[in-house]
C-alpha cells in the first residue's frame, strides 16, 4: 500500500489542524500540502512543507525596492526576463521538501542529481517491507538497438509473462531470504545492515527531499523529457502537478522557455541567419557535424 494506516493518520490530523502565519502562503500548493499522490504500484510523492512563492522570486531580484505600485504583469514580466536570461539565484528563494516512496533503482538515478537535502529510510535501522516493483506488462521493453541506456520494442506474449513471473518470484524469495536471516527465533539474527544487501534494486525506499526552486526545475527538465526512463519520469510529472499551482508565473517561463524552447550553438544561429536570408545551407556547408546537422534539422522541424 502506498501509505501505511500511520502515515495517513498523521496527515489527516496535520490537514484538520491548520495554523495561522505571516509568512508567504502559495494557494495553489496549498492544496497539495501532505496530500500523497500515488506513484507506480506502491509508491508516492507527497508535499511536506515549502517556502516562498512567485513573489518571493520577484523580491530577492528587486531587493533593494519595496512592493511600491508594481502591477502583477510586472512580476510575469520580470520572472520570464530572469529565466531568459538563465539567472538562478532568484529561483533558489523558494524551497519545497518532498516525502518520496520510490524503488530503490529509481533512487540511485534520482540521488545524482546533488544539489538537494536527502534524508533516506534507513535499513540499518528498520525492517523494510515486502513491496518491490512489478511493472506492468505494457512497460515491458527489449533492449534499444541504437540507445545503450534506452528500450526498444515491448515484450509481448510468453516473453512477457515470463519476465514478470521471474521478477516477482526473484523479489519474494529475496525477501523470505531477508526476513529469515534476522529473524530472531532462538538465534541472534544476522545484523539488519548487513541482511539488506541480499535485497534486489525494486525493492522500495522512502526519502525526504529538500531542494530548491531553480535545482527543481532543472531536475524536471530532464527527468520529465521523452528520453529519461519511464520509472522516474512518472515521479517528475507527479511533482510538475504541485510545482505548476506552487509558482504559476515561473512555471509559465519555464515550459516556455526550457522545455519548449531550444539552444543553439554559434554555428547553428549563422545557420538560421543564412536560411533566413534565403541561402540554402547544407550539412556540407553549415560547419556541423553529421550529428549536430541532425539534430538542428530537427529543431527546425
Amino acid at each position: 500500500m502506498p501509505l501505511t494506516p500511520e502515515q495517513q493518520a498523521e496527515i489527516d490530523e496535520t490537514r484538520s489542524t491548520p495554523r495561522p502565519t505571516l509568512r508567504a502562503v502559495s494557494e495553489g500548493m496549498e492544496r497539495h500540502l501532505y496530500v500523497a499522490k500515488p506513484v507506480l504500484d506502491h509508491g508516492f510523492v507527497r508535499v511536506v512543507d515549502y517556502m516562498g512563492d512567485d513573489e518571493a522570486i520577484c523580491q530577492a531580484a528587486r531587493v533593494s525596492y519595496g512592493r511600491g505600485t508594481k502591477a502583477v504583469s510586472n512580476d510575469e514580466g520580470l520572472i520570464r526576463y530572469l529565466m531568459r536570461h538563465w539567472h538562478s539565484t532568484p529561483f533558489e528563494m523558494c524551497e519545497v521538501k518532498l516525502h518520496v516512496k520510490l524503488p530503490v533503482f529509481v533512487a540511485r538515478q534520482w540521488i545524482r542529481h546533488r544539489t538537494a537535502n536527502v534524508n533516506e529510510y534507513s535499513a540499518r535501522y528498520s525492517i523494510l517491507d515486502r513491496e518491490f516493483y512489478v511493472p506492468e506488462a505494457r512497460h515491458l521493453a527489449a533492449q534499444a538497438t541504437q540507445n545503450n541506456q534506452g528500450r526498444g520494442a515491448a515484450l509481448e506474449g510468453e516473453e512477457a509473462e515470463r519476465v514478470l513471473r521471474w521478477l516477482r518470484e526473484d523479489a519474494d524469495r529475496a525477501y523470505d531470504h531477508y526476513e529469515a536471516m534476522i529473524s530472531q527465533d532462538g538465534q541472534q539474527g544476522l545484523a539488519r545492515e548487513l541482511a539488506r544487501m541480499n535485497l534486489p534494486a525494486n525493492v522500495y525506499t522512502q526519502w525526504y527531499w529538500k531542494v530548491d526552486l531553480h535545482n527543481l526545475l532543472h531536475f524536471l527538465r530532464l527527468r520529465s523529457d521523452a528520453h529519461a526512463q519511464w520509472e522516474i519520469r512518472v515521479y517528475a510529472d507527479a511533482i510538475a502537478e504541485s510545482v505548476r499551482d506552487w509558482v504559476p508565473m515561473a512555471w509559465r517561463a519555464f515550459e516556455d522557455y526550457r522545455v519548449g524552447g531550444a539552444q543553439l550553438s554559434a554555428k547553428g544561429v549563422e545557420c538560421v541567419r543564412r536560411m533566413a536570408r534565403g541561402e540554402e545551407v547544407t550539412q556540407e556547408t553549415s560547419g556541423m557535424s553529421k550529428g549536430e546537422w541532425r539534430e538542428f534539422r530537427g529543431l527546425l522541424g
